[in-house]
């Protein structure tokens, strides 16, 4: 045999492998040791793409429905054989991800999760490896992560009863456990999977009430429609519109600009204000037990915001209600102007809007809002204050409104 550099060595001992030679007989075959042999598949081998022991050799069978091909070249969005083949000479040598995409005629995001997926613990590549690892991860029926990790379906189910959205839940978790390595990608779930796990029967990992810890507490899914909301275009002729806010607001680069609007109960004879600030998305909620009239709404909005530091009451922005007809007294008080939303325009109140659906996990819909004090209103909001936010870089609204505050003193 002629003298080859280990790597060479090594190809040879893995191609062996994956034509069917036991590690043995591949080792002899090369001229090296078996515990050399057995010590480069420890190093270079894909996670979870096991020897077939004894005299057969080769790779173990993937459990599968039938047999599984190692490449699928029918259906483009998947890698062959031949592919990985042309990854792995690439890697060898020393060819960008760009030019081995070129040469495939793929993205390089394609070569990149590729070798994140299926190289060894040393960071080789193997084609043919590659091939087998793809196919036993294409393996059906596959156990469910919920179902196969206990401790993850725990931390869902808490996080669920707490209101946290499934769309909160995967990015928490993905930003609790990033990279592509095995162990990460089992102690995070998409979005979607903790849906199935609600919905879909035979998917139902999580408790069947659970649904009711969501916003919209829905038994079943529904496709998202398109609502209208709002109120006489003339009802406020003399009041500020939205469109006279200052450009500050808009991009919420000036903190201190708030939205607000009422929650309203069962007939909507009771309700509970909120007011949300747009760059940090802090929340207050008023405390409105008797009425929900313009004089009550007015004097709850004064009693709370009033403790506020000026820099942190700007504006605030309120959809065309009657509850807020003495604008007026507000704006005077508060120093404070008062800008309305236009007819049928809910969106311009978005950060309200999105802060009440979240509120509905603790105040439903059609039930009695008048029953909670305001104890528990304030027991709400710091729970919700103390939610990681996506758009916060998964801060929290307390944290940020304390760092404007200690930035102020």
């Amino acid at each position: 045999m002629t003298k080859a550099c280990p790597l060479e060595v090594r190809m040879a001992l893995f191609d062996l492998i994956c034509s069917g030679s036991s590690l043995s007989a591949a080792a002899r075959e090369i001229g090296v040791a078996r515990q050399t042999a057995h010590r480069w598949w420890a190093q270079s081998g894909p996670v979870g793409v096991k020897l077939q022991m004894g005299v057969v050799g080769g790779l173990a069978r993937v459990p599968v429905r039938g047999d599984v091909e190692p490449a699928r070249p029918g259906k483009r969005r998947m890698l062959s054989g031949e592919d990985r083949a042309v990854i792995a000479a690439g890697r060898r040598a020393g060819w960008s991800l760009d030019r081995i995409g070129a040469e495939l005629d793929r993205d390089k995001s394609v070569i990149s999760r590729e070798l994140a997926r299926h190289r060894g613990p040393d960071g080789s590549y193997v084609g043919g490896l590659a091939d087998r690892a793809a196919a036993r991860n294409r393996a059906r029926p596959k156990q469910p992560k919920l179902v196969a990790n206990p401790a993850l379906a725990t931390q869902v189910t808490e996080w669920l009863e707490q209101g946290w959205s499934p769309g909160l839940i995967a990015k928490v978790l993905r930003a609790d456990h990033p990279g592509h390595e095995p162990e990460a990608r089992m102690s995070r779930v998409s979005q979607e999977t903790i849906y199935q796990a609600l919905y879909v029967q035979t998917r139902g990992q999580l408790r069947a009430d659970l649904h009711r810890c969501l916003s919209l507490r829905r038994a079943r899914r529904r496709p998202r429609s398109r609502t209208g909301a709002g109120r006489s275009a003339n009802r406020y002729a003399e009041a500020f519109k939205i469109r006279d806010r200052p450009a500050e607001v808009a991009d919420r680069a000036v903190p201190g600009h708030w939205e607000g609007d009422l929650i309203l109960g069962a007939g909507n004879g009771s309700a509970i204000g909120t007011l949300v600030e747009r760059s940090t998305r802090f929340t207050i909620l008023l405390h409105l037990p008797g009425s929900h009239d313009a004089e009550t709404v007015a004097t709850a909005m004064l009693r709370e915001m009033g403790s506020l530091p000026e820099h942190l009451r700007r504006s605030i922005t309120w959809d065309r209600g009657s509850e807020l007809a003495q604008y007026r007294r507000i704006q005077v008080e508060l120093d404070a102007p008062v800008y309305f939303c236009d007819p049928h325009s809910p969106w311009q109140r978005g950060t309200n809007e999105n802060t009440n659906r979240l509120l509905r996990h603790w105040f439903a819909k059609g039930s009695d809002l008048s029953a909670h004090t305001a104890a528990d209103l304030r027991r709400v909001a710091d729970t919700l204050n103390q939610r990681p936010r996506p758009t916060l870089g998964l801060q929290t609204p307390a944290q940020r409104l304390a760092q404007l505050l200690d930035r102020a003193a």
